[in-house]
């Protein structure tokens, strides 16, 4: 039998899709992220399944149960808390070993937070690059900004309300004051949108905030337009300090975009030597 992967809403229950509801109530098993969490939208739908927990600390031991299940021709269903399984929840692990393994996979349209934000945020989402949580240390969360720096497509994050304030701020430091929309209770009676530079989104979590958070930020401007005379002004000054044409080919195509060819046809008239 098929894994069925479904997404629960995110906020109002009347985002339940009725295919949803047949499928779970006709499972054999349901995992989800947390019993304490599924119990009452489940008991909402009327819905009486055997549950198991499967989250980010047991993955791996519970996806071999899982197969076990699914190779007995048993039919299980994957939820999470809220929205899209596999979508920064639990869900890759079994999701990958049963396509390894030939088992059918399911995967229902359906609830997820980061569509509606970027939607609503009015930024362009052609195209668009979904990150996720950022790393909780420092170092490492700089350096995934700084990957991202210069993307110039729309991206979208999700933020703890408990460290909103601060990777705000750090990512105004390393993506530059951009333009950024703050959205927050998707589908809930509190849904908001807050739009602004990430300074002064920054500003407005600092006396805390509550809440399931989508981060949409403007993508990087595209660099601006280098005139002829400039980078050949450019390309001059490199080679009087022995840079070989190579090098100064490689690096005016990265930093300005442009074509090698034409480069290289400047220098070898200029007589320049690789």
């Amino acid at each position: 039998m098929p894994l069925s992967v479904i997404p629960t809403p995110v906020g109002n229950l009347e985002d339940m899709s009725p295919r949803a509801v047949r499928l779970l109530r006709e499972a054999d098993l349901i995992a989800c992220e947390d019993t304490r969490t599924s119990l009452p939208l489940l008991r909402h739908f009327g819905i009486s399944v055997p549950l198991t927990s499967y989250h980010a600390h047991n993955e791996k031991g519970k996806t071999e149960q899982l197969l076990a299940a699914l190779r007995e021709g048993k039919k299980v269903s994957l939820i999470s808390d809220a929205g899209t399984p596999g979508i920064s929840d639990p869900g890759y692990e079994i999701i990958s070993r049963c396509i390894g393994e030939g088992i059918e996979v399911t995967v229902l349209p359906g609830p997820t937070a980061f569509v509606p934000a970027l939607v609503l945020s009015g930024f362009s989402p052609h195209p668009f690059l979904f990150h996720g949580f950022l790393p909780d240390k420092r170092g490492e969360r700089e350096r995934v900004l700084g990957s991202l720096a210069s993307l110039e497509c729309t991206i979208v994050f999700y933020l703890s309300p408990h460290k909103a304030e601060k990777h705000l701020r750090h990512m105004a430091a390393v993506l530059g004051d951009r333009r950024a929309a703050l959205v927050r209770e998707i589908s809930k009676i509190y849904e908001e949108a807050r739009r602004g530079l990430l300074s002064e989104l920054a500003d407005s979590v600092s006396g805390g905030v509550k809440g399931e958070i989508v981060l949409v930020v403007e993508g990087a401007p595209p660099p601006a337009a280098v005139s002829e005379e400039e980078w050949m002004a450019a390309a001059e000054e490199m080679l009087s300090k022995g840079l070989s044409a190579r090098e100064v080919v490689k690096i005016l195509a990265k930093e300005y975009g442009l074509s090698k060819n034409d480069v290289k046809s400047f220098l070898f008239a200029k007589g320049g030597e690789e």
